[in-house]
């Protein structure tokens, strides 16, 4: 394990308030009664928690116990029945929002589809009874290998309606990397599209399934279901690969949802990047319910007339937690979309903002780089007015990529949610409430309430502020995982023995580094992993990269440390240049000199890179594991089956 302290040498002084206005109609409208509400939680979460849970969602039967502790081990609202896919759809269907929009579907090449709560509750019903026709039943596990279409969403909700754990695969992984998780996972059924739409391509996700399954490689697949998206042709196995449109001809619609214990299997869902055996994180029926109807109504501000978009997929927690189950558990109108930004329409954001009037825009701060550096021409050329909440996602957010989100986006006038969480967690677990706390560029301010958040050296003792150290989470949550899917051990050794437990208390390590200012704002600095040690001083990468990007020429750096005779690591920066910058020495040498002027000498980088762009998960991850490869000089080695784009790493490789 690395040493504890971290060094954090990136001040940020600005401070954005509330706009008084939309705190009047927000759902926590103060800083007062979020303090209230933190204070609470606190004080009692069994009882802050209870109180949600009873009052927020349909139960078929009350929990008689509201956590059973027995480190590191949780169970939430023990012996309490639930259906999630009940609470996202069917309690709904008796009020007024019976016919109100709940998903808004666009396709890459202009096709549209709006599924209203009535609708969707009708084709979720009718793929569940179709699901149960091909022999799925409670406890087993179904794959879902599919494009961003409305049965990606349908199938997770089928399945949690029946009982049937769902592991979303992310539709760009490789045939090898779905056969390992549907091996893992024991999947006895795959849904699948003929293909999809990615970047005026076409994905052919059957055809990886089919290699995924050749020579009986994961021989748990008895069945898998076809969803007609491309009209592609393809191979059709007979006897075990059925299309849905088939099935569905003659598929009732009624389909009561199971009760579920709280504690029953919802899915399994595997985290990406790393290398071995790939790593299922276990989330539960109850306490995922509840945490994310709450986290969304809470830190979106969700109004019953918001059109709400996460532009995530849902082969990543993200979409999982913030497309499907917090918003529908809500009653909101979320939007699909299966297209990505492309060199054919590289304001396609934009234009889906425009279209549906969307109120509540949510992406990653990747992408809000990509659209730096396309231009403030495209989203200037659209109507954006209907925007009232901006949030981001999926690693820390650089503070000027913050600062023109704010601008360029929200017109000065929509709260940012710069929001930290993992797969691991279930939802959001520190953020701003746009109506309560005030803002720092780059900051995710403050933990939700009933998260104990801290930072901690290894031994587990709080830091003082803004000294580096390692972030950890001091009580249980109810969207915790649960377990490693097949392997408690692993979760007990990866989450929770990094720091020892003290005093029977045990510690969530989150496996980023961090600090905590003054006012308590969380600042997190990156994984632990992307930590540099230079010449004994400690930096985290991100700050190193957030003062790079602050230079105007620069649309986009990865920072990472590369073995040092001397210093121990120096730093490395592969940088992507604004579309009209031309590279050359004197431009490293000047943002060599921005770095020192920014941070300090110690931050100083041995050496810049220009690149076209940089390595990056389909999720937008920049892929920082493959970049200290390169810097080293070493062979790539390791998963590499979630990168977007190979010829990036073949053009970096020869320099």
């Amino acid at each position: 394990m690395p040493q504890p302290t971290i060094e954090s040498i990136l001040h940020e002084e600005r401070l954005f308030h509330p706009v008084a206005e939309f705190s009047q109609q927000a759902q926590i409208k103060s800083l007062e009664q979020y303090q209230q509400l933190y204070n609470k939680a606190k004080a009692d979460p069994q009882a802050f928690w209870a109180e949600l849970a009873d009052t927020e969602l349909h139960w078929f039967q009350k929990w008689d116990t509201v956590l059973d502790w027995q480190p590191p081990f949780a169970k939430w609202f023990v012996n309490g029945t639930i259906n999630i896919s009940y609470n996202c759809l069917d309690r709904h269907l008796t009020t007024w929002r019976r016919n109100k929009a709940a998903l808004i579907w666009e396709g890459e090449p202009g096709d549209s589809r709006t599924l209203t709560y009535a609708q969707l509750h009708r084709e979720v019903c009718q793929f569940a009874n179709g699901l149960k026709q091909l022999g799925v039943e409670k406890g087993d596990r179904v794959g879902i290998y599919m494009p961003m279409i409305p049965e990606a969403a349908i199938a997770m909700l089928a399945c949690a309606r029946i009982g049937a754990v769902h592991s979303v695969v992310f539709g760009g992984f490789s045939a090898e990397a779905l056969r390992d998780r549907l091996v893992d996972v024991q999947a006895k059924l795959v849904v699948t599209a003929d293909g999809g739409w990615r970047k005026d391509a076409i994905v052919p996700l059957k055809e990886q399934v089919d290699k995924a399954l050749a020579n009986n490689s994961a021989p748990n697949v008895e069945k898998v279901l076809v969803v007609r998206r491309t009209e592609q042709p393809i191979d059709m196995e007979r006897d075990r690969d059925h299309w849905w449109h088939d099935l569905q001809a003659g598929v009732s619609a009624d389909c009561p949802a199971e009760p579920m214990d709280s504690e029953d299997m919802l899915f399994v869902l595997y985290t990406s990047g790393s290398t071995g055996k790939p790593k299922g994180v276990v989330h539960t029926t109850g306490g995922y319910n509840l945490y994310t109807h709450i986290t969304t109504k809470w830190i979106f501000d969700l109004q019953d007339t918001d059109v709400y978009w996460c532009t995530a997929d849902v082969g990543w927690i993200t979409g999982h937690s913030y497309i499907v189950y917090g918003p529908l558990s809500n009653g909101a109108t979320s939007v699909m979309y299966e297209g990505a930004p492309r060199a054919s329409n590289p304001g396609c954001f934009w234009d889906v903002i425009e279209k549906y009037g969307v109120n509540i825009f949510y992406t990653a701060p990747t992408a809000i780089r990509a659209f730096i550096k396309m231009g403030e021409h495209l989203p200037n050329a659209r109507n954006l007015d209907s925007l009232r909440l901006l949030g981001t996602v999926g690693e820390p957010i650089n503070p000027e990529a913050w600062m023109w989100y704010h601008r360029i986006i929200g017109k000065e006038r929509c709260p940012i949610v710069d929001t930290w969480w993992q797969t691991e967690t279930g939802g959001i677990m520190i953020t701003p409430l746009p109506g309560a706390v005030p803002t720092k560029p780059g900051s995710a301010t403050l933990p939700f309430p009933g998260i104990l958040a801290d930072i901690v050296d290894l031994e587990g003792n709080s830091v003082p502020a803004n000294e580096g150290g390692y972030l950890a989470v001091r009580h249980p949550w109810p969207g915790m995982m649960r377990t490693v899917y097949g392997d408690r051990d692993r979760f007990r050794r990866t989450y929770w023995e990094h720091i020892p437990p003290k005093d029977g208390q045990y510690l969530y390590f989150a496996g980023d580094g961090a600090r905590q200012d003054e006012d308590g704002y969380f600042w997190v600095m990156g994984r632990v992993d992307d930590v540099i040690n230079v010449a004994g001083h400690r930096l985290g990468t991100m700050e190193i990269e957030s003062a790079l990007v602050s230079h105007p020429s620069v649309a986009e750096a990865a920072v990472v440390g590369k073995p040092d005779d001397l210093k121990g690591e120096d730093i490395v920066a592969f940088v992507t240049l604004e579309n009209n910058i031309n590279a050359s020495d004197e431009l490293k040498n000047e943002l060599k000199k921005h770095v020192v002027q920014e941070i300090g000498a110690i931050a100083r980088p041995g050496e810049i890179k220009f690149a076209d762009a940089l390595p990056k998960t389909r999720s937008g991850k920049i892929m920082r594991r493959l970049l200290r490869s390169l810097a080293a000089g070493e062979e790539i080695s390791g998963d590499t089956s979630t990168l977007e784009d190979r010829s990036v790493l073949e053009k970096l490789r020869e320099g």
